[in-house]
């Protein structure tokens, strides 16, 4: 269920309008936190309050394309580089120079693309179940990971793959797929199947992927956590280890039990581990 005490607006973030779910003080360290594929807010429902309790201001938008944000119709509207910027023009609506960020997924991406290009931006970064993009890109050249990411070729299709996310089979993927059978409510899962009611956004996000050159990597200057369950049928456990080159202050936890939805599937240990780093 959606947790209590959460206050919700639309902030300008530059090229669109972003909802926004937050809790904790005002004029607490802010920390953003950024969803997946496919889901909203509502998945960082057990962080909020957490984070809360510590003494941190912690919003969680729904990114372009999800949910109350605005959902731009073209596929360049969802480069990476665009997605980053969402991402620091969201820090200035908030009135912010810096502010922690926590990624899952899609989420984690774009988080490591803005540590990577707006370094001043970023106190501290936290991971959850996806590569860094040099890890991601040499994980692509494996057939291990390439029958792993399948789906990542068959959304380059056009229609097929919005006709082919429904409700039905959106509800198998929640229910199912976590390790706890209790990871998400169905009000929960309701939640998330309502922001990608327009299916192409979220979609159009691998399309980008696949269509554009992302920017350079640069080093990550930010003191970095890597959470990671083991479990995670999408993404092979040796790719949570980023090269030192490119990470040089990393701290790698994974979580055995959990899958690709670690903080579903262990709120607790998530929760501990962000509140110890961030603090």
């Amino acid at each position: 269920m959606p947790p209590s005490g959460v206050e919700h607006f639309t902030a300008n973030a530059g090229e669109v309008r972003l909802h926004c779910a937050a809790t904790g003080p005002r004029d607490g360290p802010l920390v953003v936190l950024l969803h997946g594929f496919p889901e909203c807010w509502i998945s960082w429902r057990h962080q909020l309050p957490a984070l809360a309790a510590a003494g941190f201001r912690a919003v969680a938008p729904d990114l372009r394309g999800y949910g109350g944000s605005d959902k731009p119709r073209a596929v360049g509207a969802y480069r990476v580089e665009r997605l980053a910027r969402d991402v620091t023009g969201l820090l200035s609506s908030l009135g912010r120079e810096r502010a922690d960020l926590v990624g899952h997924d899609w989420g984690g991406h774009i988080a490591w693309h803005v540590a990577m290009s707006e370094p001043d931006r970023v106190r501290k970064l936290a991971i959850l179940n996806v590569p860094h993009p040099q890890q991601m890109s040499r994980g692509l050249r494996t057939a291990r990971q390439l029958r792993k990411s399948w789906y990542m070729y068959f959304f380059q299709l056009p229609l097929l793959p919005e006709r082919f996310m429904t409700p039905r089979r959106l509800r198998s993927l929640f229910r199912y797929t976590p390790a706890r059978r209790d990871a998400y409510d169905a009000a929960d899962i309701e939640t998330m199947i309502a922001a990608v009611g327009d299916r192409t956004g979220p979609i159009d996000y691998y399309r980008a992927a696949a269509r554009y050159r992302s920017p350079r990597w640069r080093p990550v200057a930010a003191e970095t956590l890597i959470i990671w369950g083991d479990r995670d049928r999408w993404l092979g456990s040796e790719l949570a280890e980023p090269d030192r080159r490119w990470v040089p202050r990393f701290r790698l936890e994974r979580i055995a039990s959990a899958t690709h939805w670690v903080q579903a599937d262990a709120p607790e240990r998530v929760n501990e581990l962000l509140v110890s780093f961030l603090g």
